[in-house]
């Protein structure tokens, strides 16, 4: 089910947010290749010591706005400001399409999908979804990806989601007025963070294959500096969302295994290591010694097992598992909306022409 064969952007406004850093050879035809159905294209331009903001009012898309920034912020700087303004404009969906031309603009309605159908309220980009994914790859990139999706996961709680370093996502309003963007980080790391904090808030998410498009851009990140930061990152978000979703909001069940079980671990090693110390030597342990160092740990490890389970299980894939949630377009028939029925196979499907357009 497409969006576009539906014609669902009758009443679903998107905005299409584009952080941008030295990007003028690529902003204008990132800008230009935007689908018609885009009310309006925010660009960020991230303190460019080039021409970026010149190349993209040289377009003369009157959907574009501009965002200049004098002191850099980072592209998760960027793209918070960029949402902000989407709301500011009154926008249903705000898309995030990078400035160096990465992101296939033919996927934006696959994005919309699962948004439009009511299903998810979140929705990214997965470039790893089949063998072919991979191919061309070095295998030391694909053993990083695979280690830091996995990362993710534990972090985040979104286990059924992949490709977490993918900035091409699309999020709808209802989500966006929920979450404290001041509060995610600006850096390489915000898409990691930025699933944390919908994970706290359960906003359901999903993915969307999407092929990876590279060209002659250059990359700026410094691995070295990144994977560390990144990994620190990561473990204070995962405490921060284990504390918030499980103990202040709702003291879950995983609060309570996950709790005794780090309890048991350390009691277990402790003990462990004073038996271990006193039998040094011509001295055994007993029987019973063994059973109070092993079994604290066992247990401990069943607790955190019991923890994870529960916490993969409590992963908001789904609209329903959000308590609230409310499919949009139960809203728009509120405000008059229609929804087109779909076309016949095979018939061309008509875009949305935005006012500024008419």
């Amino acid at each position: 089910m497409k969006c576009e064969e539906f014609f669902v952007y009758q009443d679903l406004k998107v905005a299409v947010v584009v952080p941008a850093y030295n990007e003028e050879k690529l902003i204008a035809r990132t800008i230009n290749t935007t689908p018609d159905f885009v009310d309006h294209i925010v660009v960020i331009d991230d303190a460019s010591s080039d021409a970026t903001a010149t190349e993209a009012i040289g377009t003369g898309d009157p959907r574009l706005v501009l965002i200049r920034h004098e002191n850099n912020t980072g592209v998760g700087g960027a793209v918070c400001d960029g949402h902000k303004e989407a709301l500011r404009l009154g926008c249903d969906v705000s898309v995030v399409m990078a400035g160096d031309g990465q992101m296939d603009p033919a996927y934006l309605p696959a994005l919309l999908d699962p948004i439009c159908d009511g299903t998810a309220l979140f929705t990214k980009a997965n470039r790893f979804y089949s063998r072919d994914s991979y191919r061309g790859m070095p295998k030391y990139r694909i053993l990083g990806n695979v280690i830091l999706s996995f990362m993710t996961k534990l972090a985040s709680g979104y286990w059924h989601l992949f490709d977490p370093q993918n900035g091409y996502t699309a999020i709808h309003r209802t989500a966006l007025r929920r979450l404290n963007l001041d509060r995610v980080a600006k850096d390489y790391s915000f898409e990691n963070d930025l699933l944390i904090n919908l994970n706290i808030l359960r906003i359901p998410a999903c993915d969307v294959p999407v092929p990876a498009v590279y060209g002659d851009e250059v990359s700026t990140m410094r691995m070295h500096r990144v994977i560390p930061a990144l990994i620190a990152q990561l473990a204070r978000g995962s405490c921060r969302r284990v504390v918030l979703k499980y103990v202040v909001f709702s003291f879950s069940p995983i609060a309570l295994l996950l709790l005794a079980g780090l309890f048991l671990l350390v009691l277990g090693s402790a003990v462990s290591t004073w038996v271990l110390i006193h039998t040094l030597g011509p001295s055994s342990a007993s029987a019973g010694s063994v059973l109070l160092a092993t079994l604290p740990i066992l247990t401990g490890i069943h607790f955190l097992i019991g923890a994870l389970m529960l916490d993969i299980q409590e992963s908001p894939d789904r609209l329903a598992a959000t308590a609230g949630g409310l499919d949009w377009r139960n809203r728009s028939s509120a405000r008059g909306g229609t929804l087109v029925t779909p076309m016949a196979s095979g018939s061309t499907s008509a875009s949305r022409i935005p006012p500024s357009r008419r």
